[in-house]
């Protein structure tokens, strides 16, 4: 199955939604998970932060937010579906500003993150967070066609079976750092 991208609240994108689809199914096969299905919305920072306050009680806007199907109660009932990732291009568009480089890899980064969010990933302290930054890399070199997804992703696709979920519905959200 492959990825859905949609946008909303946006007058226009810096990345075509066909773009945002192809590095997400590269991500996708990477991870193995070439059959799941994937949701991404772009969208502006209201319509996130009306999710992260609904969905997280954060009144203010973020980054990126993922919403996992497989867990919690009833994430055995799934079947294909992955979950949800949402992307605020506005602050992508600052985050890409600070740190000097382009909105399309910045995109491609929060996608990778919150891509390994709907997998079981987290950084809730220095070491969860230190595997979970270089994973995103790897991600993000292959949807970049940096790196060849096998020599990439390996490791991770073993280390994301050890992984415990933690069972929250609405999964998490990050600040990414990088």
């Amino acid at each position: 199955m492959p990825a859905f991208v949609r946008t909303s609240g946006l007058r226009s994108t810096p990345i075509r939604p066909a773009v945002v689809r192809e590095r997400a199914e590269k991500m996708l096969a990477a991870l193995k998970l070439e059959s799941a299905e994937l949701s991404i919305l772009l969208c502006d920072d209201p319509t996130i932060h009306a999710l992260n306050r609904d969905f997280r009680h954060k009144d203010k806007p973020t980054d990126v937010l993922a919403f996992a199907m497989r867990e919690g109660e009833g994430g055995d009932l799934a079947g294909g579906i992955l979950g949800d990732v949402v992307v605020s291009l506005d602050t992508a568009r600052r985050q890409a500003a600070e740190r000097g480089h382009a909105i399309a890899s910045e995109i491609t980064f929060l996608l990778a993150h919150g891509l390994l969010h709907l997998v079981g990933y987290d950084h809730r302290n220095d070491a969860e967070e230190r595997v979970m930054n270089a994973e995103t890399s790897k991600l993000v070199d292959v949807a970049l066609g940096r790196t060849p997804p096998p020599e990439a992703c390996g490791e991770m696709v073993e280390e994301r079976g050890k992984r415990t979920r933690r069972g929250k519905k609405p999964a998490k959200k990050s600040q990414s750092k990088r």
